[in-house]
């Protein structure tokens, strides 16, 4: 019997999704009316990206083996490449565009992605994606995901051409938060009614209004007809954690979900600088099974910058004029692009 006890406690221990949500002795402070303070600027700037890069088999890896992949990333490789000096001559001129890298046209200069792999609990992770085991989006086979599509998209006009490229909306206040290239940062403003989310990135914002009981909220989300930017959220407490749904996302959205999942965001303070963020993704119509993300967030270590973007920006007219002089060129056959930190999903987490 003793035992069976032993056996029962220690799955309550351990099979819990908020199991460990505190570092060993850390107490989370309070806000003046009595829950978890989740207010301040916070990053999830990393290496590690929402899917497990091909040829790595684990989820957690040692350090040696976290710089191995650090070296191998192409923000490191790009870093190395322009820290050599240029030649610049007339022969070198007219190589320039031959290897069509469009990776090559952004200097890494502007680039804050990150100095290494994300750490979370501890453990260097190699994914955000923590199941499946093989750190890979579970994406039934033909299906795009929500708003998301793996294939590049075209480049014959302006409807084709995603919302984040115009400036329009990035989509980075979440549901899921990933990192990316620049503009990591988010800020956290609790009340006693809403969170109030702010994004780095494009300034994205969420209010999510915060209910005494699951039961509550869970029936407090809108009408089905009126979809939202970033989905219809609503909140309630857990003990420590701060437990966030959504469903019903805008479809223009870059979500990660359709109008039939649903995304449950958890955010425990883990200690003093770092908070534990969990996602949990429902969408039986276009993944193979529910799949959970997991990040840590850490406090930022600059404040928030603006993010000076305006719809349309100079690529969009540009990416036409290009399209349209190749089709005077008679060339309008698509090109295919080079390189890795644009048009999939990895690199906005990536």
């Amino acid at each position: 019997m003793k035992f069976v006890s032993l056996l029962l406690a220690s799955a309550a221990v351990f099979g819990g999704s908020n199991a460990f949500a505190q570092e060993a002795g850390y107490t989370p402070p309070k806000t003046s009316w009595g829950v978890p303070d989740l207010n301040g600027e916070w990053t999830n700037a990393s290496l590690t990206g929402l899917q497990r890069d091909a040829g790595v088999t684990k989820t957690t890896v040692t350090e040696a083996e976290a710089q191995a992949i650090f070296i191998k990333n192409p923000y490191t490789v790009y870093q190395k490449q322009e820290n050599k000096i240029s030649k610049v001559d007339e022969e070198s001129s007219k190589k320039l565009l031959s290897d069509k890298d469009s990776n090559l046209a952004y200097n890494r200069f502007w680039m804050d992605p990150g100095a290494g792999l994300m750490k979370v609990k501890g453990e260097y992770r190699t994914s955000y994606v923590i199941d499946p085991p093989s750190g890979k989006v579970p994406l039934q086979e033909g299906k795009t995901q929500g708003g998301r599509n793996f294939a590049r998209s075209d480049y014959t006009g302006p409807e084709t051409r995603p919302l984040q490229e115009r400036c329009i909306s990035w989509v980075k206040s979440g549901p899921i938060i990933t990192s990316g290239m620049y503009n990591n940062n988010i800020q956290l403003v609790q009340t006693p009614t809403h969170l109030v989310l702010m994004a780095e990135m494009i300034h994205d914002v969420r209010v999510i209004p915060i209910f005494k009981t699951a039961a509550e909220a869970q029936a407090s989300h809108g009408p089905k007809i009126i979809a939202k930017w970033s989905g219809d959220s609503v909140a309630w407490y857990e003990g420590n954690t701060l437990v966030v749904e959504t469903v019903n996302p805008y479809y223009l959205d870059r979500s990660f979900i359709t109008s039939n999942g649903k995304a449950t965001e958890r955010w425990t303070r883990w200690n003093a600088k770092e908070i534990f963020y969990e996602v949990t993704i429902e969408d039986p119509s276009i993944y193979t099974q529910t799949w959970k993300v997991e990040e840590m967030f850490r406090v930022a270590e600059a404040p928030m910058y603006e993010y000076a973007c305006h719809e349309s920006n100079y690529s969009l007219p540009g990416i036409l004029a290009g399209a349209r002089q190749l089709e005077r060129d008679g060339r309008d056959e698509p090109v295919e692009v080079r390189g890795t930190l644009s048009g999939v999903i990895d690199t906005e987490a990536e």
